[in-house]
């Protein structure tokens, strides 16, 4: 890390607001001070864009090799060289099926180790789960490809941090999909990274219950006292401050989250709605639980907006620097826990050498 790292950003859907973001966030130099920028489209989908985003200051380098990256430049990796007709704001399978190619093509030189992080835009999910992509967002496929038992799905702020433990399911599903042996991994797993990538060394976990009222000791449902909460038992057992279950609705209406290092929610909308809401479009996405760095912005493809030059940056550019600070972090934790052979060890070493030498 005492070198630029090298960031793969995904252009998202064709026709979403992620080509306009790149554009608009790469345009401010200030990037290049942090990391060398590796975009993963064509030069046509970013011409076509620049002309959507007048008087930026987006320069770029087009390359097929990723061992002559320009450090000065933002980088354009071609991905493609057809024409590709865009339609900002309009759901097409063109539009998915490319946006699949960038990232399978990013995530393919993250795994070779020619890039060290990686920033999403945003993708549909309507236009992207096609044969050659069977999932149902960019978490299940980062999981499989990288070899994850399991991941969690970690947004954040300034204000908060909210993990999920069930993703983009149905709500039907949620209840039968929340078990111990699940709780408990995505417990470690939210724990792990804590630790390892906010530098955190004990960190405090909020955990919310399933039912309204949580379970209401049991009137509304037993999830809480049957599953939950013998989980958050036998971790505060073995000396993790985990703590639960609570109520959804007063425990962010009344800020409780404030005193907690992050709140684990049981399905999609319960934590989401209350991080974006009080995050006010400034969260990123990071999936914890990966052996790599993977963040994005906190939003969608945004289609009512697309090619109108509206979008806001602000997440995005967070997506970006969170990738670059998450990547120094790791690096500090692992030569903080690194294992060294002790200086006594390598000295008694030495003199069993020597005496060798000297018989």
């Amino acid at each position: 890390m005492n070198e630029k790292p090298i960031i793969g950003i995904t252009t998202g859907d064709l026709n979403g607001i992620g080509p306009e973001l790149i554009i608009k966030t790469l345009s401010d130099n200030r990037i290049l001070d942090l990391c060398t920028p590796v975009v993963f489209t064509s030069n046509k989908v970013i011409n076509y864009y620049r002309r959507q985003v007048p008087d930026n200051q987006f320069n770029f380098s087009s390359t097929k090799d990723l061992t002559k990256l320009n450090p000065k430049q933002v980088n354009i990796f071609t991905c493609w060289e057809e024409e590709v007709p865009i339609q900002p704001g309009v759901l097409t399978d063109v539009g998915g099926k490319y946006a699949v190619r960038s990232l399978m093509v990013a995530a393919q030189c993250l795994k070779d180790g020619q890039l060290d992080g990686l920033v999403t835009a945003p993708i549909h999910k309507a236009n992207t789960q096609i044969p050659d992509f069977p999932y149902t967002g960019h978490t299940p496929f980062l999981k499989e490809k990288f070899g994850a038992k399991d991941v969690v799905m970690l947004l954040y702020s300034e204000m908060l941090r909210v993990a999920l433990v069930t993703e983009h399911i149905p709500l039907a599903k949620v209840a039968t999909a929340i078990t111990k042996e699940v709780l408990q991994t995505k417990l470690n797993i939210l724990r792990e990274s804590l630790i390892k990538d906010f530098s955190i060394d004990k960190p405090k976990i909020a955990v919310l219950g399933l039912n309204p009222h949580a379970g209401d000791d049991g009137h509304i449902g037993n999830e809480e006292q049957s599953i939950i909460k013998p989980v958050i038992d036998a971790m505060q057992q073995q000396g993790h401050l985990v703590y639960g279950p609570y109520g959804a609705d007063a425990f962010f209406a009344h800020g409780s989250y404030k005193h907690f290092d992050a709140t684990l929610a049981m399905y999609h909308d319960q934590g989401l709605v209350p991080f974006k809401t009080i995050a006010a479009g400034e969260g990123v996405n990071y999936t914890a639980g990966l052996p790599i760095v993977r963040t994005s912005p906190d939003h969608g493809t945004a289609f009512d907006i697309a090619g109108k030059n509206i979008a806001d940056t602000t997440s995005f550019f967070q997506a970006i620097f969170e990738c670059v600070d998450l990547l120094k972090r790791r690096s500090e934790y692992a030569a903080a826990t690194a294992n060294p052979l002790r200086r006594g060890k390598i000295e008694k070493e030495k003199e069993g050498e020597g005496e060798k030498v000297e018989a």
